[in-house]
């Protein structure tokens, strides 16, 4: 009888890992940074259907790279938990950190008992009555939560381009010089990208109940046009 091929817990966890973060670096990268009147989210995504950024509820965007699929699941299931929550409770009740707990979770589960495990980073973002109130988190692939100041990347570039975003980053930005400061930090010195190939949205303070809103290509046109 032949004996079972014995593979260490340690090297199963280190194997994992590093299949998730492969797939995720195939994914381009995306930031979310602090601005004036809210949190401004640019994904380089040329596509107009596949979103990487959405709506959650009132006051909470999500975004995701790596895997569109797995990580266009964990939307779903956050839209899900937000609209019980607030129906259970009260709309004040959803909040980003208990989201961000949540996907925790879920993530942690699959890292930990399921064979393969998912191949995505994702952001949970929250505006507040006042920036101070403002809320970033990072959740990755194997349900670490990490508590962001100012500004966050996920991707497989996240590093070289959140040491961009802090070399750059003002307090106050206006919306423009949020979004040029994110496409700079996204791109690098070496290549531009195109309005064309940015997805854009912001949560905005001034917007009312409902603070999310994207940015259409001809507004991102408009706001990125060189300066005459």
């Amino acid at each position: 009888m032949s004996m079972p091929f014995y593979v260490s817990p340690e090297q199963v966890m280190n194997d994992k890992a590093q299949y998730a973060r492969k797939g995720i670096a195939r994914g381009r990268s995306l930031c979310a940074l602090e601005y004036s009147e809210g949190i401004l989210l640019a994904a380089e995504n040329p596509s107009e259907v596949l979103h990487k950024i959405s709506e959650i509820y009132d006051r909470i965007a999500f975004a995701g790279v790596g895997k569109y699929s797995e990580f266009d699941a964990l939307r779903r299931a956050g839209v899900q938990f937000a609209d019980v929550r607030g129906y259970q409770y009260s709309r004040e009740d959803v909040d980003a950190r208990s989201l961000a707990n949540a996907y925790a979770q879920m993530m942690a589960h699959t890292f930990t008992n399921e064979i393969k495990p998912l191949e995505v980073e994702i952001l949970v973002v929250e505006v507040g009555a006042v920036a101070e109130e403002d809320r970033l988190f990072r959740i990755t692939f194997d349900g670490v939560v990490l508590d962001e100041d100012h500004f966050t990347v996920i991707g497989g570039e996240a590093e070289p381009i959140a040491e961009r975003l802090k070399q750059s980053w003002q307090a106050e930005l206006t919306l423009a010089d949020a979004l040029r400061t994110a496409r700079a930090a996204l791109a690098g010195d070496d290549r531009a990208i195109e309005p064309a190939q940015l997805e854009v949205a912001v949560l905005s303070r001034a917007n009312g109940r409902r603070a999310f809103r994207r940015v259409d290509k001809a507004a991102l046109e408009a706001i990125l046009a060189p300066t005459p």
